[in-house]
This record gives structure tokens, C-alpha cells and sequence, in this order.
């Protein structure tokens, strides 16, 4: 019988100028992934994909069915042809590693990267990546920080009203906004139940649910509301 620790979702992605691209089309990632769950033992039980879709941003159809079935425990691993499949973007990337696969125990596997994480060398750079996450959202606070301190020295504003406040005249006040505070509610109860930042934003933005400029959800701006 095969466990969850043996299945693997394929993840594979084109965009649309990369469509005559030799070596990246979606049928060779396909024939790539099967030949290397097979050579792998791994059971592949499906194959998601997004065509014709840019690597950078995660709002991606299939990006984030992946999401959700590894947030409930579906699958063991994720495979892809080459890490920027999954994004082009590094701090994306990291998101992905460290809300996601570390937090989960999932297998990341890269085919042209040579990379596994059920191998020591792998989970080694995992758990880089991870470090590397955590290691820019505290650069990310420290210029926060100094950026603050630097505005106060001046006497300038130091900020605009979190999501679920807005200003009352004054920056000591603020008014709170009870519809938003719903909101915030509900993505510290789905962070504390194990949900990742992609996750939340995802449901959010399937449900219409605006931002406080009135945009689209992003794994940044749900860590935003995050109190850690």
C-alpha cells in the first residue's frame, strides 16, 4: 500500500514566452517528472500545470491547488523540472520552503537541480533556504526599525493604520474597523491552525476579500498581519 510519504504531485509551468522555448514546454516537463518519480519509486498521482502564466507572481491556478493539497496532508512530495517553475522570484521561493514544505515535512525535488530533500544533502539545503527566509524578514524588521526611528528624529508620520483600523485625525488614535478586524480574526485563527501565508492569501482572494488599498491578497501582505 503506498503511504502519503511516497506520493508526489507533479508541478510544471510555461509562460507565454517561453512556449517555443526548446527543453521547456509542458510535455517535457511532464516526461521528465514521470521518468524521475519512476526512477524514484515515488507514486505519481497527479500533474498540475499552468500555461502561459508567468513564474512571477504565485496566484497561479495550479500553484495553488498545489498549496492546498499539501496543506491537507495529501501528498509527500513535490517535483518539478527546475526550482524556477515554481517561481522566479527568490523571496517566493523561500515563502514556499519555509510556510509550506518545511512546516509540512515535504519532499522537494528539483530534476535538473539534482535536488532532494529525503536525502541528507537536500534537507541541508532546505534547511538553508528556510534559514534564508527567516534571516530576510528579520533584515526586512531591522530596516523597518531604523526607518521608523529615522521618521520619528524628523517628525515625520511613522505609518499608516494597520488592516483593521483606520485614522482618526491623529496618529496616537486610530479607530478600529470592524469589518476588517473580522478578517484579521480569521487569518490568525487559519495561521495558529497550520495554514501557510500563500494559503490564506488564496482563499481570501477566491472569496473577493480585499486589502487595505483595495488589491489582491499576497503570502507578504497576510505576513503582514502576522503578530510573531
Amino acid at each position: 500500500m503506498t503511504t502519503t510519504s511516497t506520493k508526489a504531485i507533479g508541478y510544471a509551468r510555461v509562460s507565454t514566452d517561453e512556449q517555443a522555448r526548446e527543453g521547456v514546454s509542458l510535455e517535457v516537463q511532464r516526461s521528465r517528472i514521470r521518468a524521475y518519480c519512476e526512477a524514484k519509486d515515488l507514486e505519481l498521482v497527479d500533474m498540475l500545470t499552468d500555461d502561459g502564466i508567468s513564474g512571477k507572481t504565485l496566484e497561479r491556478p495550479a500553484l495553488q491547488e498545489l498549496v492546498r493539497r499539501c496543506e491537507r496532508g495529501e501528498v509527500g512530495n513535490v517535483v518539478v523540472v527546475k526550482l524556477d517553475r515554481l517561481t522566479r522570484r527568490t523571496r517566493d521561493l523561500l515563502a514556499l520552503v519555509d510556510d509550506l514544505f518545511l512546516a509540512r515535512k515535504i519532499e522537494l525535488h528539483s530534476v535538473s537541480e539534482s535536488l532532494d530533500t529525503s536525502t541528507p544533502h537536500g534537507r541541508f539545503v532546505l534547511t538553508l533556504f528556510g534559514g534564508l527566509a527567516q534571516m530576510e524578514r528579520e533584515m526586512i524588521g531591522e530596516r523597518t526599525r531604523s526607518a521608523l526611528a529615522y521618521k520619528r528624529q524628523q517628525g515625520q508620520p511613522t505609518s499608516h493604520p494597520p488592516y483593521g483600523f483606520k485614522a482618526n485625525g491623529s496618529r496616537e488614535t486610530m479607530v478600529p474597523v470592524p469589518r476588517e478586524l473580522v478578517i484579521v480574526r480569521r487569518i490568525l485563527r487559519a495561521w495558529r491552525r497550520g495554514g501557510s501565508y500563500a494559503g490564506i492569501a488564496s482563499e481570501l482572494n477566491g472569496e473577493g476579500v480585499p486589502t487595505k488599498r483595495g488589491r489582491r491578497w499576497h503570502a507578504s501582505t497576510v505576513r503582514g498581519i502576522d503578530p510573531t
